[in-house]
């Protein structure tokens, strides 16, 4: 019989893609949602992608990671577990619990009842923020790998998603380790690609803003940008390959600053104005003091935080899709599905 896999945040944006890539190689799927009307758009949304036939061999229940209700039925005759559900937001929120709760919570509660299934395999989606801080790096350029750690009590600036996923981590890998799991944790940088419908995630505001104007200047600072494909893929390739139990995967493609992704966009759409000026660092600086979505971005100001993917290019057996062909993707996946991504209001 075909194994079943349970995907937990399977509307979110990584999590439909797990869903996909999971059934166009044949395995049964449960995903978790929170409502109704999220499931019936993921069942529209995946019969699209993969066909009706395949899209049958996928069921959707409501589970909350903040609520124990319906986790054990969830559970049942679960062959493996990707959890991928998790809080993302655009600003950082002056109650950081509506962040590190889903995270901390959330994966203990997960790892429990996938436990008390007997269900030993786990794919974790974690993060870069758990890797490249806290290393006293203020400039230069610097290269990290699965072996750095975030230490998060030697950051000035740690912020919301980072503290959550660091411990939240930790945490996964203390569990599994006392209660004989065999856990993979996946790190992706910044999260871009097509949006398979227009419940997407707010990652993709880095393109949206671009294409619409509605971003006013640009950081100086680049990030390491991942595919979205290429995060279900390693989720799953994790999956079927025994000797990755156990280890952690960078899902970073390469290292691009936000002006050079701004040039992309314009020369793929040389009619559509492009903002090109830059917020000088300094300003940056100030305004991170008083929170905000610069508090996000202030540990990587001034400095190359490089996160070596060649592990994870390994274990897929390929290189990761190039920056550029992501960004392009993404922008046509904006236009034609009309997507827009708005600040939201501080708590």
């Amino acid at each position: 019989m075909t194994d079943l896999i349970l995907v937990t945040g399977a509307s979110g944006f990584v999590g439909k893609w797990c869903v996909v890539k999971l059934l166009t190689k044949g395995y049964r799927v449960r995903g978790t949602v929170r409502s109704e009307a999220k499931a019936t758009q993921v069942r529209e949304t995946v019969s699209r992608e993969v066909g009706s036939e395949a899209a049958g061999r996928l069921d959707l229940v409501h589970c909350d990671i903040l609520d124990d209700a319906a986790w054990t039925d969830a559970m049942r005759g679960v062959d493996a577990v990707m959890h991928v559900a998790t809080a993302i937001r655009a600003d950082e929120p002056k109650d950081q619990s509506l962040v590190i709760r889903p995270a901390m919570e959330g994966t203990a509660r997960v790892l429990k009842f996938t436990h008390e299934a007997g269900v030993k395999r786990v794919i974790l989606t974690s993060s870069i923020a758990t890797v490249g801080y806290g290393h006293g790096q203020t400039s230069g350029s610097r290269v990290y790998n699965e072996t750095h750690f975030t230490n998060l009590d030697n950051m000035r600036w740690p912020w919301a998603y980072c503290i959550g996923k660091t411990r939240a981590e930790q945490a996964a890998w203390a569990y599994a380790k006392s209660n004989g799991m065999a856990l993979t944790t996946i790190h992706p940088g910044a999260i871009i690609g097509p949006a398979l419908d227009d419940d997407a995630s707010i990652s993709l505001g880095m393109v949206s803003g671009l294409l619409d104007n509605s971003m006013p200047a640009l950081p100086s600072n680049g990030f390491s940008i991942i595919d979205v494909r290429d995060v279900a893929d390693l989720h799953v390739a994790a999956l079927e390959h025994p000797e990755a139990a156990g280890e952690r995967y960078l899902a970073t493609a390469e290292y691009m600053p936000f002006p050079k992704v701004a040039e992309v966009i314009q020369e793929a759409y040389p009619d559509r104005k492009i903002v090109k000026r830059t917020v000088p660092d300094w300003i940056i600086r100030l305004v991170a003091m008083f929170g905000g979505p610069a508090r996000q971005i202030i540990n990587d100001i001034g400095n190359e935080k490089i996160f070596d993917g060649s592990k994870g290019e390994r274990l897929l057996g390929r290189k990761y899709i190039g920056a550029r062909e992501s960004i392009l993707a993404t922008a046509e996946s904006v236009i034609r599905l009309g997507l827009k991504f708005e600040m939201p209001k501080r708590d």
